[in-house]
């Protein structure tokens, strides 16, 4: 039986009034706590060209990738399904900065799958990024500000696990690895499929292969960079990886750091550390971020980048108790210059006020009047809804 012709699609919602509300309010709140810290609001826009929103993103991207015809150009045209590719396209050819660049933004993307069962294929994808720093320096502060940023909206992180893509490709490299080889020794270490890993690495030399077959099981605190600098080869980039995360973990000693080396998330799309917060009342990750210093080079001008994004704010706002609406006033329909200056004096203070519409009585309590305007000894005073 086909669906009514006003039902949604499948993983895409409305957002009714209360959850809207709080939707805007966390993401107001989260924007000035970013402009506090120097990030600047770029409002990029739903549809670009698609070579553009999957340069430097790779395959998976371009799997979660609306597509359609262009009317006036015939050019192929796509739905962001992530918005960074696109901040990296201001940074790189609108903003030109030499120096360092904080940009931030909250908006909705578009996903032709969602990111797991329950998810939104709309979700609002909020994030901070910083341009022109190579340094471990701009790494922590995205740290420290994605920590903050789930102190802010009221769900403290309870681990934030750190990785890194270097790892796996410097191993991949001293294997000697074919692009097929190393695609699915991906995947099974995502999947930390251990068995399936030891027959893929049978016949690889032996130092890549003991390091691939290590990977899974470096997972845990800071004591998992000890064990992984005693069992990795010591290639510079892999020593250079292990330093980096180590620099982490010295530098932010009062947030719940652990590390996964195995974890290759965004791998088409990092270029080194990679990140992920988790929240106790979700079990999937709330959050995201890494390094990505290459996607800037498809639009012809590589930089240094690092950043995270929250997946969906509907994430952060559904771990906490919903609280209701504010109530609104109930202002009578009357031709009279007091009414009206009590009126703009109550908005002016915050509250919110609601002109009454003939031919509605009774109907006032369900659009959210508690309260009402009444004249009083001469005076309009405010006093509780009464008749509804």
């Amino acid at each position: 039986m086909p669906s009514p012709h006003w039902a949604l699609p499948d993983h895409i919602e409305d957002a009714l009034p209360l959850e809207a509300a709080r939707l805007e309010a966390m993401r107001r709140r989260l924007l000035d706590e970013f402009r506090l810290h120097g990030y600047q609001l770029v409002m990029p826009p739903l549809i670009e060209y698609v070579e553009s929103l999957l340069s430097g993103t790779g395959k998976e991207m371009g799997e979660h990738t609306f597509r359609m015809a262009d009317p006036f150009t015939g050019r192929m045209l796509g739905l962001r399904a992530d918005i960074t590719p696109q901040v990296t396209r201001i940074d790189a050819h609108l903003l030109n900065r030499q120096g360092v660049a904080r940009l931030c933004y909250a908006a909705s993307v578009v996903r032709t799958t969602p990111r797991s069962l329950l998810a939104s294929r709309h979700p609002m994808q909020l994030g901070a990024e910083i341009y022109g720093h190579a340094g471990i320096e701009a790494d922590i502060e995205v740290i420290r500000l994605l920590a903050r940023t789930l102190d802010v909206a009221g769900v403290r992180a309870s681990r934030i696990d750190l990785g890194h893509i270097g790892l796996f490709r410097a191993l991949a490299q001293m294997a000697g690895l074919s692009g097929e080889q190393e695609r699915e020794l991906f995947a099974v270490l995502q999947a930390k499929d251990v068995p399936t890993l030891k027959s893929l690495v049978d016949g690889l030399p032996a130092e890549a292969a003991k390091g691939l077959l290590a990977l899974p099981s470096l997972y845990g605190g800071a004591e998992v960079l000890v064990r992984a600098a005693s069992v990795l080869p010591k290639s510079a980039q892999i020593v250079d990886a292990i330093s980096q995360l180590q620099a982490i973990a010295d530098a932010l000693p009062d947030l719940p750091l652990s590390f996964d080396l195995a974890d290759l998330r965004g791998y088409d799309y990092h270029s080194g550390l990679v990140f992920a917060a988790f929240c106790a009342s979700s079990p999937a990750a709330v959050a995201f971020g890494g390094r990505y210093d290459e996607v800037g080079r498809a639009f012809g001008r590589a930089r240094p980048a690092t950043g995270f994004s929250v997946n969906d704010l509907r994430d952060l706002i559904g771990v906490k108790p919903a609280t209701a609406l504010a109530g609104a006033i109930l202002a009578p329909v009357l031709a009279d210059a007091a009414l009206e200056s009590a009126i703009t004096d109550l908005r002016a203070s915050g509250e919110i006020v609601m002109r009454e519409l003939p031919g509605h009585t009774g109907c006032w309590r369900e659009a959210g009047c508690d309260r009402q305007l009444v004249l009083q000894g001469g005076r309009w005073t405010v006093a509780p809804l009464q008749g509804e």
